[in-house]
């Protein structure tokens, strides 16, 4: 079992697998891409219905006011899909960059 351990981190004190930590990589920026482009098409269809409503006159009741809500409904579930990539990157990011950190510092006390 220690030779395992040993060949699969390259080294007895790593608390970690490299290769599970990059699977979580590649699946955050999976994650992440597939969350873009789930709201995008969720900004496009949800701005054709407010533009077909509008265009058809369902909105005719509303004011000004209202239909600057009625934009911002629109406008504010993308930013989420947009927080959620960045943090989804940045995750995966910051994981490499511990992997990183964690491999110079081996090689550092190693010499």
């Amino acid at each position: 079992m220690n030779e395992n351990q040993e060949n699969s981190s390259g080294f007895m004190g790593t608390y970690f697998d490299s290769s599970v930590v990059m699977q979580i990589v590649r699946v955050a920026e999976i994650s992440s891409w597939v969350v873009l482009v789930v709201y995008g098409l969720q900004l496009l269809l949800s701005a054709g219905v407010f533009v077909l409503s509008y265009v058809r006159g369902m909105m005719q009741w509303a004011g000004f006011t209202d239909i600057l809500q009625q934009i911002l409904f629109v406008l504010e579930q993308p930013f989420r899909g947009v927080v959620y990539f960045i943090g989804l990157q940045a995750i995966a990011k910051i994981l490499l960059m511990f992997m990183d950190i964690e491999a110079n510092t081996r090689r550092a006390a190693r010499k």
